[in-house]
């Protein structure tokens, strides 16, 4: 069989992985990872930390486990850790959710936005509005789910985006407007006056909000404020969070959507057949993270700015241009300045270089778009600070 056909080939064209000979390619973190394997440099490239989360966290997994919390557990999720999900939002953004009717717990956030996505899209003529640059799970599952992405760019040096360009995309066949805040991968933090006009649009012309807020507990300057909270939104959004970000526990791979009763059953009614379960004794232990104290949650965004900081000041060190995030994993920078005028090119001499791995920001854009983002590289802080330091000082010296 020369073409095998199936929805895999719609995928993989959406995430810009399909040649025009039908091969796929490896991603440029399968890519970088590799070179980061080969050459001994530092990994800067995926988001995950090299330290363990907080100990209370991972003290209550292995007690799960001794405890024989190692079987299936309920298709909602552990009835404690809905009811933590249920109190966290209260008593960080005074929503009220019902933990038996509105919360679904999910392999990572990124089942949750591909079940949300599968749910609710209902054929090829819906389209779901993204902010480019974009996580790059969302153009694989848009396309997977059979719908259009439609973008609205985000550009230096803030990364927000022009409301008339957003108002544009927005249309009577917009199903879904997806938020993604504190953005990955610019690090931007929504102004307010985004987060309105994406609830008027949604309002104007009913579309459904799914916002993914996995570094909501990230944010350097500002508490975060998730969508849900503004007038008129509750109804119509979808918030998706889960613990690998905020507890330092990426593979643990527990998230969770919440929402009004009648779209997360739509969701439920999809994600049981993806996964079914997930993670049973992990979910007690993320229970116990998101009821820790508030310093915790106010250490874990200082100790992370603290890293940005290392690594920004060695990136201007080494002559690229900054642009400080306002949270998350990731700082992006601008190698232009350098003759690095492709990030792509960049990326893939740097571990050579400087003994550094990063990733080229036209990773996470549309193919279309790509010559709008040509020098801009992203670089993940979330490593120990001695790493960073390393990290820094090679980049000073390879420029």
């Amino acid at each position: 069989m020369s073409v095998i056909p199936g929805a895999w080939r719609r995928t993989a064209a959406g995430a810009g992985l399909l040649g025009p000979d039908e091969t796929v390619a490896p991603t440029i973190f399968a890519e970088m990872s590799a070179a980061a394997a080969r050459t001994g440099a530092i990994n800067l490239g995926q988001g995950f930390p090299d330290e363990d989360g907080p100990a209370a966290v991972l003290e209550a997994a292995r007690s799960a486990i001794a405890h024989g919390a190692n079987q299936y557990p309920p298709g909602r999720g552990i009835p404690d850790l809905l009811a933590a999900i249920s109190e966290h939002q209260r008593r960080f953004y005074g929503l009220v959710v019902d933990p038996d009717r509105e919360v679904v717990v999910t392999a990572g956030a990124t089942e949750a936005l591909t079940a949300t996505l599968l749910a609710l899209i209902d054929g090829p003529d819906d389209e779901v509005v993204v902010f480019e640059p974009y996580y790059d799970s969302y153009a694989a599952a848009v396309a997977l789910a059979g719908a259009r992405l439609r973008t609205v760019p985000l550009r230096a040096p803030d990364f927000q985006p022009d409301l008339d360009a957003l108002a544009d995309a927005v249309t009577d066949r917009t199903r879904i407007i997806l938020v993604n805040d504190p953005h990955n991968p610019t690090g931007t933090v929504f102004d307010p006056s985004v987060l309105e006009e994406v609830v008027r649009l949604a309002q104007r012309h009913d579309a459904i909000i799914v916002t993914d807020e996995v570094y909501e507990h990230l944010s350097f300057h500002a508490p975060h404020t998730p969508i849900a909270t503004l007038p008129g939104a509750a109804e119509r959004t979808l918030t998706i969070s889960s613990a690998g970000k905020t507890f330092s526990t990426t593979g643990w791979k527990i998230g969770w959507v919440h929402g009004p009763a009648d779209l997360i059953t739509a969701v439920l009614t999809v994600k049981q057949y993806l996964t079914y379960v997930n993670g049973s004794p992990f979910q007690p232990a993320v229970a116990v993270g998101l009821r820790l104290d508030d310093e915790y949650f106010t250490g874990a965004a200082a100790a992370l700015a603290r890293k940005h900081a290392i690594l920004g000041d060695g990136l201007r060190a080494a002559g690229f241009t900054v642009f400080a995030p306002q949270g998350g994993y990731f700082t992006v920078a601008d190698a232009t300045a350098l003759g690095a005028a492709d990030a792509a090119d960049c990326c893939r001499t740097l571990p050579e270089r400087a003994g550094v791995v990063a990733i080229p920001l036209t990773a996470f854009v549309s193919a279309g778009n790509r010559g709008d983002y040509a020098g801009l590289v992203r670089f993940a802080a979330c490593k120990r600070v001695e790493v960073l330091e390393e990290a820094a000082a090679r980049l000073a010296a390879g420029f």
